[in-house]
C-alpha cells in the first residue's frame, strides 16, 4: 500500500510539474508498479486492451475523417451564422451543441465528433482553440450525466442499485442534475477559461506559416486567368494518339495541366483526374485543362476540333471565363526554390528533367516579384527562382527528396493531408449518423460501432491513404489513458482506495447524512483525479450503498452522487476520456486543468450536496 501511494503521489507531482510529457509519466508509473511487484505485467498492460482505449483510438480516426472531408468546416460555418461576431455566443453554442449530442452519444464519442469542428470554428473566428476545447470536453461530461448511457459511472450506479434490490435508473433520471451542471457551467466556464486564452496567444505568438495552399498559389500566379477547359469531340484527330506524338509545347506553346475523364455509371457521373503522360491516350470523354496564351489555345482548339467548355462567343478577344475547379486530393501544387550553384542555373525549363524524371510540370516562375507563366518551357531558370510545380503529391515529395538542386517549400505529404476530400463529406456524414444510431439503440457494443465506422470511413476513401488515417490518432492521449488504468488496479489490489474511503466516511458518519454525502462526493472526486472515473465508480458504489444502509436512508442521493463526482472530475486530464482527448490538441498541461476545472469542480460539489437531496430525498 505504501509503495502504491508513493507511485500515486509521484505520478501526480510529475503531471503537475509538466516538464515531462504526460504519456511518458503514465508509462513510468506503469513500469514502477511492475518493477515493485505490485502488478504483474499482464495486469499492468491490461489497459492497452481495454475497449475504452481501443474506442478512443478509433474515434480519433472518425474525427479525422470529419475534418479531412470538410464536414467539420461545413458544420462550423452553420454554427457561425448563429454566433455572429460574439465569442461568448460561440462559446454557449459549443456548450449547447456538445450537451445535445452527449444526450445520445457517449461523452467520448461526442468529443471525437466535435473536436475537429471546434478547432475549425476557432480558426475561423481567430479565437484560441484552447479556449473552447476544454469547455467542450467538460460539456460532453455534463451531457453524459443527463442520460443513462452517456457516461460509464451512471451505468455502474444503475447496476449497483439493481443488484441491491432497488429500482434502477431510468433513461432520463439524471436529466435534472445535468441541467443544473449545465447552468453553472455556462455561467462560470467562460471567465474561468480566460487563462487558457492567454496561454493560447502566448503559444502561437511569433509563429507564421509561410507555406501557401494550392488555391493560394493558383491565385498568386494568376493561373485562373490563363487556363481554359477544352472538350474533345468524337471527330477530333487527338483521339487514340499518344500525347508524346502531339508535341504540344513546341507546336502550340501550351501545356496540358490536367486531364479530367468523365465516367458514366448507373449511379451517375464520376470524374477521374490525371496528369498527361507520354503514353496517355485521349478519349472523347476527356476535358483538357490547358494553360497558355489565349490566341495559342484558340489555334490548338480549331486545328484539333475541340470546343471551349466555358462560355465563349468565338470573337477573337472574347476570352472564356474559367468556371472549372481544381481538386487537389491527388494532384497538388507547390513552390520550389532553385538553389545557388544549381546545375539547372541558366537551363531552359524544358531541359530541367522534372517532367521525365518525376512526372512533375513547371507551370510558372516567380523572379524578383515578377510572375512568368507564358511560354514557360523556353524560359531560362536562375538561382533563387521560385518554380510553381504540379504533380501528384507523391511525385512532388519524390522531387523534394531526390533532386539535390531544389528545395520544395513545405512538406508535400503534410500539405496533401490538409486538402479536404469534399465530395466524400455526404458519405462521412452518413457513416457518423449510422454510428450514432447504433450506439443510441445499443445494436452493438460501443467499441464495435466505432470500429465499424472507422473502417467504413477508411475504405470509403475519406482519407487519401491509410497512413493518413493512422496519423489522425493522437497517440499521446491513447497511451496516457491506457497507462493510467493500472494505477486503479493497484489501488484496488492493495486496499488503498478502500482504506482511504472508509476512513473518511467513518469519520463523518456521526455528523449525519449530509456530511457523509459531502464526504463521499469529495472523496470520489479526489480519487478520480488520479484514476479513471469508471474505476472510481466501481470502487465507490458499494461504499456509498453501505453508508446509506448504515444510516437507514435512501441510497439514491449517495449513488447518484458517486456518478456525478466521478463524471464531473474536471481538475485532471486523465480522469475522463474527454479530458484526455483534448489535452494535446489544446496544448494543455496538468496545471491548466487545475486552474480551470478545480474551481468549477468544487462549486459543483457544494451545489450537489443540496441539489441531490432536493431531487432525491433521504
Amino acid at each position: 500500500m505504501t509503495v502504491t501511494l508513493i507511485v500515486l503521489i509521484a505520478t501526480a507531482g510529475l503531471m503537475v510539474w509538466g516538464k515531462i510529457r504526460s504519456d511518458i509519466v503514465a508509462l513510468c508509473s506503469l513500469l514502477a508498479l511492475i518493477i515493485t511487484g505490485i502488478l504483474t505485467p499482464d495486469e499492468a498492460l491490461a489497459g492497452f486492451s481495454n475497449p475504452v482505449v481501443i474506442m478512443i483510438a478509433a474515434l480519433f480516426i472518425v474525427g479525422g475523417a470529419i475534418s479531412q472531408t470538410g464536414l467539420a468546416s461545413m458544420i462550423s460555418n452553420n454554427i457561425l451564422k448563429f454566433a455572429g461576431d460574439s465569442n461568448y455566443k460561440l462559446f454557449i453554442l459549443v456548450m449547447l451543441v456538445t450537451v445535445i449530442i452527449g444526450l445520445f452519444v457517449s461523452n467520448t464519442g461526442t468529443v471525437a465528433i466535435l473536436m475537429p469542428i471546434v478547432i475549425s470554428l476557432a480558426a475561423k473566428t481567430k479565437i484560441s482553440s484552447s479556449r473552447l476545447l476544454m469547455p467542450m470536453a467538460f460539456a460532453s461530461s455534463i451531457g453524459g450525466m443527463m442520460t443513462l448511457i452517456g457516461t460509464p459511472p451512471t451505468l455502474i450506479v444503475h447496476n449497483a442499485l439493481q443488484e441491491a434490490g432497488y429500482e434502477g435508473l431510468q433513461f432520463f433520471t439524471t436529466l435534472p442534475i445535468g441541467l443544473i451542471l449545465l447552468f453553472f457551467g455556462i455561467i462560470l466556464l467562460w471567465p474561468l477559461s480566460k487563462v487558457l486564452d492567454k496561454k493560447g496567444k502566448k503559444d502561437t505568438s511569433g509563429k507564421k506559416n509561410d507555406v501557401k495552399t494550392p488555391n493560394q498559389l493558383m491565385s498568386e500566379y494568376q493561373l485562373i486567368e490563363n487556363i481554359y477547359r477544352l472538350e474533345i469531340s468524337k471527330s477530333s484527330p487527338l483521339l487514340k494518339v499518344d500525347i508524346s506524338e502531339l508535341d504540344l509545347t513546341k507546336r502550340y506553346s501550351i501545356i496540358i495541366a490536367e486531364i479530367h475523364t468523365r465516367n458514366f455509371t448507373p449511379l451517375g457521373k464520376t470524374i477521374s483526374i490525371s496528369l498527361p503522360e507520354a503514353n496517355s491516350i485521349l478519349t472523347y470523354n476527356d476535358v483538357l485543362y490547358v494553360i497558355g496564351e489565349f490566341k495559342d489555345v484558340v489555334i490548338f482548339a480549331e486545328e484539333n476540333n475541340l470546343s471551349f467548355l466555358d462560355s465563349h462567343s468565338g470573337a477573337e478577344f472574347d476570352k472564356p471565363h474559367f468556371a472549372g475547379k481544381f481538386k487537389f486530393e491527388e494532384i497538388g501544387m507547390a513552390e520550389v526554390v532553385l538553389l545557388a550553384n544549381s546545375r539547372l542555373n541558366k537551363s531552359r525549363v524544358k531541359n530541367s528533367g522534372f517532367r521525365d524524371n518525376y512526372n512533375v510540370n513547371i507551370l510558372g516562375i516567380q523572379r524578383n516579384e515578377k510572375y512568368i507563366i507564358q511560354d514557360v518551357k523556353d524560359v531560362r531558370m536562375h538561382s533563387g527562382d521560385m518554380l510553381l510545380v504540379q504533380g501528384t503529391w507523391e511525385n512532388i515529395e519524390r522531387l523534394n527528396k531526390q533532386e539535390p538542386d531544389v528545395v520544395v517549400i513545405g512538406q508535400p505529404t503534410v500539405e496533401a493531408s490538409k486538402v479536404t476530400i469534399s465530395h466524400k463529406a455526404p458519405y462521412a456524414a452518413a457513416i457518423v449518423i449510422l454510428m450514432i444510431v447504433t450506439m443510441v439503440f445499443n445494436w452493438f457494443p460501443p467499441v464495435v460501432s466505432v470500429l465499424l465506422a472507422a473502417v467504413a470511413l477508411i475504405l470509403g476513401g475519406c482519407f487519401r491513404t491509410v497512413r493518413d488515417a493512422y496519423k489522425s490518432i493522437n497517440w499521446e492521449s491513447v497511451i496516457l489513458f491506457a497507462g493510467m488504468m493500472p494505477l486503479a488496479t493497484a489501488m484496488e489490489k492493495t486496499g488503498t482506495s478502500a482504506l482511504v474511503t472508509e476512513s473518511i466516511v467513518g469519520s463523518l458518519g456521526s455528523y449525519g447524512p449530509y456530511a457523509v454525502l459531502g464526504g463521499i462526493l469529495f472523496t470520489t472526486s479526489l480519487v478520480t483525479m488520479f484514476i479513471s472515473n469508471t474505476a472510481t465508480a466501481v470502487l465507490f458504489a458499494p461504499i456509498a450503498l453501505h453508508a446509506a444502509f448504515s444510516m437507514n436512508v435512501s441510497p439514491y442521493p449517495f449513488l447518484i452522487g458517486v456518478a456525478v463526482a466521478a463524471s464531473m472530475c474536471l481538475a485532471s486530464p486523465f480522469s475522463t476520456p474527454p479530458n484526455a482527448m483534448v489535452m494535446s490538441a489544446g496544448r494543455y498541461s496538468f496545471i491548466d486543468y487545475i486552474k480551470v476545472g478545480l474551481p468549477l469542480q468544487l462549486i459543483y460539489l457544494i451545489v450537489m450536496i443540496f441539489a441531490l437531496t432536493l431531487l432525491f430525498p433521504f
